[in-house]
This record gives C-alpha cells, sequence and structure tokens, in this order.
C-alpha cells in the first residue's frame, strides 16, 4: 500500500480530508527552505507537495512564480531539490511527498533518470503541469518503472474521455483544479464540481484533491462539503516566506488549515 493510500485510508477513519501544503524547494535558501518544510509536517499536513525551480512556470500564478525566481538566483538546481526531499523523507518517513514541476526538467535530466532520482530522494509522486492526458502514456510507463506514481491534472471542462485516460494512467490521487488559470490565492471560492467528482469516480480514477486557490480555512470547508479527498494550499503558504518569522507563521497557517478539514 502506498503511502497516499495509507493516508486517505487513515483520514476516511477519522472523518476528515487530506490537507497538503505546497512549498518551492529552496525559496529563499536551503537551509530556510528546510525549516519551512518541517514547519508544514509540524503543522499537520498530510500531505507535502514541492516544486522544483523552474524559469518558465506556466501553471503558476506570481506568488510561486516569484519563489521559483528567488531559489534560482541563489543558485537552486534540481540535485538541490532532491537533497531536499531526501532531508525531509529522513525526518517525516510516513508523509507522501509529491513534486510538481514541468517537462522541460525532466527532459534535461532524462525522464527515466528524473523518476528513478525523485523515487530514490523519497518522493511518492510526481505531476508534470505542462504534459496533458494524450501525451501522458510515456511518462506512464516510466513513472511505473520507477514505481513513483504520476499525478494528473482534472477540471470541470475535462471531458469524459480525458478522464478516462487520466484513470488508466495516473495514480496516488488526481490533482483537480478549483479554477480556470493560473495559481494563487483568492477571496472567493466557488465550486461547481459535482459532475467532475463523480465522473472520476465512475471511471476508477484515484481521489480528488482540490487545488488553485485554496487560501482560507473556509475555502477548505467547503472543498470538503463538495466531496473532496483532500486540498493543497500553494500561495497561500509561499506568500510567508518572505515575512518575519515565516516559519512560525507557516506552522501557524497550516495547523488552521488543517483543522478545517473535518467532514
Amino acid at each position: 500500500m502506498s503511502r497516499y493510500d495509507e493516508m486517505f485510508q487513515r483520514l476516511a477513519q477519522r472523518n476528515e480530508v487530506a490537507f497538503g501544503a505546497f512549498l518551492m524547494l529552496g525559496d529563499p535558501d536551503p537551509v530556510t527552505s528546510a525549516a519551512h518544510l518541517d514547519a508544514c509536517a509540524l503543522g499537520g499536513a498530510d500531505m507535502i507537495e514541492v516544486g522544483i525551480p523552474f524559469s518558465d512556470p506556466i501553471a503558476d500564478g506570481p506568488v510561486i512564480q516569484a519563489a521559483s525566481v528567488r531559489a534560482l538566483a541563489n543558485g537552486a538546481k534540481v540535485d538541490d531539490a532532491f537533497a531536499r526531499i531526501a532531508e525531509l523523507r529522513a525526518k517525516h518517513p510516513a508523509i507522501p511527498i509529491g513534486i510538481l514541476t514541468y517537462a522541460n526538467l525532466l527532459m534535461a535530466r532524462g525522464e527515466a533518470k528524473f523518476m528513478a532520482d525523485a523515487k530514490a530522494a523519497g518522493a511518492d509522486s510526481i505531476l508534470v503541469a505542462d504534459v496533458p492526458s494524450l501525451e501522458a502514456a510515456p511518462y506512464c510507463a516510466l513513472a511505473k518503472a520507477a514505481d513513483i506514481d504520476l499525478v494528473m491534472v482534472a477540471a470541470t471542462n475535462t471531458p469524459p474521455p480525458a478522464m478516462a485516460k487520466i484513470a488508466a494512467l495516473s495514480s496516488g490521487y488526481t490533482y483537480c483544479v478549483a479554477r480556470a488559470g493560473v495559481t494563487g490565492t483568492r477571496d472567493e471560492l466557488t465550486l461547481d464540481h459535482a459532475d467532475l467528482f463523480a465522473g472520476l469516480a465512475a471511471a476508477g480514477a484515484p481521489p480528488p484533491v482540490l487545488g488553485f486557490g485554496i487560501s482560507t480555512p473556509d475555502h477548505v470547508r467547503s472543498a470538503v462539503a463538495a466531496g473532496v479527498a483532500g486540498v493543497i494550499s500553494g500561495s497561500a503558504i509561499v506568500k510567508l516566506v518572505p515575512e518575519p518569522d515565516a516559519t512560525a507563521k507557516i506552522e501557524t497557517f497550516v495547523r488552521a488549515m488543517k483543522a478545517a478539514t473535518v467532514r
């Protein structure tokens, strides 16, 4: 049983959904980044998603793009990202760790090597944000060969044939976008995802986890009411990184968000 399977099973017994915390690896520097990752775990995050700094992150809004810029300006490399993952895995052996990245980084390293190195570092999943379901089969084969989950993205306008591909190719969880556009915080969260969640379930897809704009405990409660298996908050956490006492603020924020995950 994978760490994701164990997590969802454990949380179902407690009538909770998963809370996932996202941070950009190496932002603003390796030592501080490691402290922020620990803060997410200590705050109660059920799963941790990490970004690898990249110069052209087309799915990310200004907050996460700025995090990439900060990390790259301090010399962050892919090898450094894997080192941070290995450190996190050593400290928190049970927590699922997922990588959100882009195809260019896999191609530059070699897709098979990237998958194998990610697994060796302790990652449980990889989401390649700019690879659609029509082009995902080779990535699925490489992920299976490396024994790592390939997470895929679904949206409210995903047609049934694409849902079937997602169900056939992905594992771990299904990343469901809460809105059109790029990542970022927002004040209001309007969800109309019943058909999406039902379609994914009918296709046999992995559990739906909602991201893009999950910024407050009220957003988490709305997502829980909509029937998600989990939520991921990214920009709202990354926005805290440049602030004074960021580590403590991140832990406090994650704790408040996790408290809202009760069904």
